[in-house]
């Protein structure tokens, strides 16, 4: 490609621009209409360190790395984070009850239609009610977006939503059952110990290829992705609930069912919009976890993160609470009309960066 044509393309040319610009507006119509939201419910709009210890401790999650440079030359680790999580459950830990925060999160080896190296997160955190209030929470601000940008479909990839419609809730265990025809909860223990061999059983059964050096992660992961995911969504908002206990590293596990989390996604026309928890608030069993993520990571990738040990520490003063993280631009995408991310963020990070 040319200077010339690729100049031509650049989205801050006039004609890239004006074709953009209608997504953009309403993109600020909706963070608009939602922090209004928020503010009549007396949520408390926070605003978190972009700069942390730690970017989080999720095996396949990745970070961009920096470094502070002290007044003697010294050089101290520091991360983009990608989630203002661990800062938002610090602030409930000192005391705030009702948190939102708009924050530009970084992930790095992420790009494409859906997904953008810089992209804003929508936290809201709730103390003492329980993670099916942020259910409601979701369906409420769904139908909210889709009002101030005046549609009545979301429609992406070929699928379509109602974002009035009542949403669908459906548990992990019966979406693999419904969706797969396997029994999940069959092959994961009361502890939540996981079978490895027992689920890549019931995949071959199902002829769902498997591999030797699988984990029972990975397994669990390509039957969420070929089976599962591509039918949430359609028609109206899913709501995928109760994942088990070992894909829920910071979701406390339900009463009812120790082998299950309080944890769920939400998908809109096979779009993952947002993932909610009710939160652990147990230092040792997060620290537990943490620590076996980061071994996983380091298995796949070669690479680990430090833990966030101010983080452990505040959860031991932390209350009761369920909290929710919503890509709030794909959200946006959605209520727009728009086919990629890049169209409703005002300055994408530059491509030739990350070819």
């Amino acid at each position: 490609m040319s200077d010339r044509s690729r100049s031509a393309s650049a989205w801050w040319t006039s004609s890239a621009h004006a074709d953009r610009r209608p997504f953009l507006i309403g993109r600020n119509q909706i963070q608009s209409a939602f922090r209004a939201c928020f503010a009549e419910q007396d949520f408390v709009e926070v605003d978190t360190a972009t700069l942390q210890v730690s970017p989080g401790n999720e095996a396949h999650l990745h970070a961009f790395q920096t470094e502070a440079i002290g007044h003697d030359g010294s050089a101290v680790p520091l991360y983009l984070h990608t989630s203002p999580e661990f800062a938002c459950k610090k602030l409930l830990a000192a005391g705030e009850t009702r948190i939102v925060c708009f924050a530009h999160v970084y992930r790095n080896r992420e790009r494409g239609p859906l997904h953008h190296p810089e992209f804003t997160m929508l936290e809201w955190y709730r103390v003492g009610e329980s993670y099916e209030q942020l259910m409601q929470d979701c369906a409420e601000l769904i139908a909210l977006a889709a009002r101030t940008a005046g549609t009545r479909q979301f429609a992406f990839a070929g699928k379509t939503v109602d974002p009035f419609a009542e949403p669908e809730r459906i548990s992990v265990a019966d979406a693999f059952a419904h969706h797969a025809g396997i029994d999940l909860l069959a092959t994961i223990g009361t502890d939540g110990t996981t079978d490895r061999d027992a689920l890549a059983g019931q995949l071959a059964d199902a002829g769902i290829r498997t591999a030797d050096d699988d984990t029972w992660a990975d397994l669990f992961s390509r039957v969420i992705v070929e089976k599962v995911e591509p039918k949430l969504g359609n028609g109206r908002v899913t709501m995928l609930d109760r994942y088990p206990v070992a894909e829920a590293a910071l979701a406390r596990p339900c009463p009812d069912d120790p082998r299950v989390a309080e944890r769920f996604e939400v998908y809109a026309c096979g779009v993952e919009l947002a993932n909610a928890f009710g939160e652990l608030t147990d230092p040792a069993e997060q620290r537990r976890r943490f620590e076996a993520e980061m071994v996983e990571k380091n298995r796949v990738y070669g690479e680990t993160y430090p833990l966030d040990e101010d983080f452990l520490e505040a959860l031991a003063d932390m209350p009761d609470a369920s909290g929710i993280a919503l890509g709030f631009d794909r959200l946006v995408m959605l209520a727009t009309g728009a086919l990629r991310i890049d169209q409703v963020i005002w300055a994408p990070v530059a491509e030739t960066h990350f070819g």
